[in-house]
């Protein structure tokens, strides 16, 4: 759903941060209720070697084969390298890499010196100053589901979709009420573009404009045709370029940052792969059971697991086009997300997710993201410790290589070894990010996605990061939730004649549900009978392999202990399934737009 970035199931600055804990990766066991994933599912990682890539971002220093210190933000950096001194990066695309972390540490920062007296001072005036905005905000999506209550939290905010989830009934989204012609959708940044070139749409900026100005925008995801849309129309991207944003979402080249920032991986290898034969050549090292990924993918789609050569073949053309692929050690390991914000003061870190990975009941895909939980005690406290740590060192490097704002990572806890290891990252907002920001620790000071707005705001501010930091990975601040994305799982192509509408649903003992009120807020669930349901699949449209019918929000967990769909999951998605009527359709081709709307 794109959009939580195509999740590989195995692998979805200056930073003046301060970690209040150093601590080091021990090698523990993970309890079946303090992990985060599936314990029967097996889970890939990867193994690296540190190749550089031909074309780059100007403004990367990751790309430029610059060491970060000489980058310009050098007087701004607060992160040094302890111990010896780092290990330099091999060339070589055969060798196997490290999987431990470096032993880098995070070095306090002197306290910040206002650049004027206007500045605003800590979260409370970070939030006065949003709710008298002036400046029209905007995000810009297939559906407002990654931001949804972006708007009560900011004036003047608004939501320009493609697909009208409510009917009309939300306030504060704008959806064309025509369609113009355009070519087949491949993904989402070919709707953002349609949206863009809208007569609509572009009306409706220039009633919004102030003193000419169209405003601000975030995407879940664009690309440099968007870039030039946007400039033409006035509108400021609030993201590092779409070169930038593109070179980080490389999986490849995440391996290369995570080596960078100390942040540990799984073993793997970063190598062309021409045959069955040279695969089994170059990750000797691995073992027989493989993971590969493509540098580009959509949970699940190109996250291929290899044991023999039939399963190879199956793949072998997506693997072989590829310039270079990530090969990856198989490991019994459960999923997570962290979700995070690199600001001029630091790396805000929100706590860990667990995730819900290649659940048949939710997805077609074997390695595609599916939901996550958050709730308190989920993990360890020596996990959580060593994911903020990592989360952190990672957020600083990316703000030596230029990027700043809303970033995501997958996290894979080893079952057998106890070893948390970096899956992927995702730059920008993701399907995770509705769990985030409406979670209590968010409401207490602010939603991620406010610091995130505000490093494109032209306004100086001081923040102390340690103290969000801290409130935010405190238990008694987080409470429970869980969001289930449902998609069409059978491979046949159907014109839906029905469709439950967007609100709160009730389930009652039967096992039945009924929708009880219209809310465009999740937290107007009250219980665990209840269940907040965005809808995205409409009457009219088509059903086809992995298509997205809609997100199940409610409070308390979907999994058992052991990280298998509970009985309420179960329930949950027949009873929305059973709410939507269909007509099969036998000479319709499947449509080009791949992968999810909402991550």
């Amino acid at each position: 759903m794109e959009s939580k970035k195509p999740k590989a199931s195995t692998s979805k600055g200056a930073t003046n941060k301060t970690n209040k804990k150093k601590t080091t990766a021990k090698k523990e066991s993970v309890s079946p209720e303090r992990s985060a994933k599936k314990d029967s599912k097996l889970k890939v990682t990867e193994e690296k070697s540190l190749k550089g890539k031909k074309s780059v971002p100007a403004d990367s220093t990751a790309q430029q084969g610059k060491d970060p210190a000489s980058s310009a933000d050098k007087k701004k950096k607060t992160t040094t390298a302890s111990g010896a001194g780092k290990k330099k990066a091999t060339q070589s695309k055969k060798k196997v890499g490290s999987t431990q972390a470096k032993d880098k540490k995070l070095v306090a920062k002197k306290p910040r010196q206002y650049k004027s007296k206007n500045a605003l001072n800590g979260v409370s005036d970070i939030r006065r100053s949003f709710h008298k905005n002036e400046e029209p905000l905007y995000f810009i999506s297939a559906t407002n589901f990654n931001l949804l209550g972006a708007d009560e939290w900011i004036k003047g905010f608004k939501f320009i979709c493609h697909i009208e989830c409510f009917d009309g009934l939300h306030p504060n989204v704008f959806s064309p009420k025509t369609e113009i012609p355009h070519d087949d959708f491949e993904g989402i940044e070919d709707i953002n573009n349609y949206l863009l070139q809208h007569p609509e749409v572009q009306d409706y900026l220039k009633t919004r404009s102030i003193d000419g100005r169209s405003g601000k925008a975030m995407f879940l995801m664009f690309n440099e045709k968007t870039e030039e849309l946007a400039e033409k129309l006035g509108l400021e991207i609030m993201f590092p370029k779409a070169e930038m944003r593109t070179f980080l979402d490389n999986k490849v080249n995440t391996n290369r940052i995570a080596e960078k920032a100390g942040v540990a991986c799984v073993p793997y290898v970063l190598t062309k792969v021409d045959n069955f034969e040279h695969l089994r050549e170059v990750s000797k090292n691995l073992g027989n059971e493989l993971v590969i990924q493509t540098p580009f993918g959509d949970s699940g789609h190109t996250t291929f697991f290899i044991s023999n050569e039939e399963e190879y073949q199956k793949h072998a053309e997506e693997i072989e086009k590829e310039e270079e692929v990530k090969v990856m050690k198989r490991i019994r390991c459960r999923g997570s997300a962290i979700e995070a914000c690199v600001t001029r003061h630091g790396t805000i870190v929100a706590p860990l997710m667990t995730e819900l990975v290649g659940f048949k009941e939710l997805t077609p895909y074997e390695g595609g993201w599916c939901g996550n939980e958050i709730y308190p005690n989920a993990f360890t406290p020596e996990l959580r410790d060593k994911a903020i740590e990592y989360t952190q060192l990672f957020g600083n490097q990316l703000r030596e290589e230029g990027y700043k704002g809303y970033f995501e990572l997958d996290f894979l806890i080893d079952q057998d070894n106890g070893e948390i290891y970096l899956g992927e990252l995702n730059p920008r907002v993701t399907g995770a990010s509705s769990i985030t920001n409406h979670a209590v620790f968010a409401l207490a000071d602010a939603p991620l996605f406010v610091f995130h707005i505000l490093e494109w705001m032209d306004i100086d501010y001081d923040l102390d990061i340690d103290a969000i930091n801290d409130r935010w990975a405190r238990q008694e601040n987080i409470d429970g939730w869980s969001q289930l994305i449902v998609k069409h799982t059978e491979d046949t192509i159907e014109y839906i004649t029905h469709a439950p509408k967007s609100g709160i649903y009730r389930m009652y003992d039967t096992g039945h549900i009924q929708f009880d009120r219209m809310d465009t807020h999740r937290r107007a669930v009250e219980n665990e009978n209840e269940a907040f349901f965005l809808r995205i699949s409409r009457k009219g449209d088509y059903l086809y392999e992995g298509a997205d019918m809609g997100i199940l929000v409610s409070r308390g967990r979907m999994m058992t202990d052991d990280f298998q769909l509970n009985n309420r999951a179960k329930h949950w998605i027949k009873a929305i399934r059973g709410q939507y009527a269909s007509e099969m359709v036998e000479d319709k081709k499947k449509p080009k737009l791949s992968g999810t709307l909402t991550k």
